[in-house]
């Protein structure tokens, strides 16, 4: 299910670009255009509020997934998944958590590439003392005005490249 630093995703082909979907904010939906969007993936990360155990095997089978827990995610399923986790991969690091709020590191010092969370629906690409901070957006059921998103970061030489993806 679940990536933790003691099981790292497999280390892929590194003589091509490697693929990281990203998604956040399922909230229990998980869209047929989200997955087909993931497919091509070499790994997942999912930016909690999962709200569905089987949202994370059905993403599973498309790539090796590395997820959060979300402030939904409170029934015991939801509390097996850790609050932050770490994904190195292809010569970067990634810092995962739900809440941007609840960040308590610095990652610049920490020297992570990217701090990846949801949580605000609202989707980011910001960077910030050279670290990208990214939200994906929710790809879950709409709320109010915002969009449904997901995306994508491809890691090329050991550069991340954004990418938000729109849904609907």
């Amino acid at each position: 299910m679940a990536r933790s630093p003691d099981h790292p995703i497999p280390s892929p082909d590194l003589s091509g670009p490697i693929v990281i979907g990203v998604i956040s904010d399922t909230h229990g939906l998980l869209r047929p255009e989200a997955v087909e969007a993931l497919h091509g993936s070499d790994a997942i990360i999912h930016a909690g509020d999962v709200g569905d155990p089987s949202i994370l095997p059905d993403l599973e089978r498309i790539a090796p997934v590395t997820a959060v827990r979300g402030n939904i995610d409170t029934s015991a399923w939801g509390r097996k998944l850790p609050e932050t986790n770490v994904l190195e991969i292809a010569g970067v690091s990634l810092y995962v958590l739900h809440n941007v709020q609840e960040l308590d590191i610095d990652p610049a010092a920490a020297q992570f590439t990217a701090v990846i969370f949801g949580h605000s629906h609202k989707p980011l690409v910001e960077w910030r003392k050279g670290v990208l901070f990214f939200n994906p957006g929710s790809a879950g059921p709409r709320r109010f005005s915002l969009p449904i998103s997901m995306g994508r970061l491809t890691v090329t030489d050991g550069k991340l490249k954004p990418e938000l993806i729109q849904l609907k």
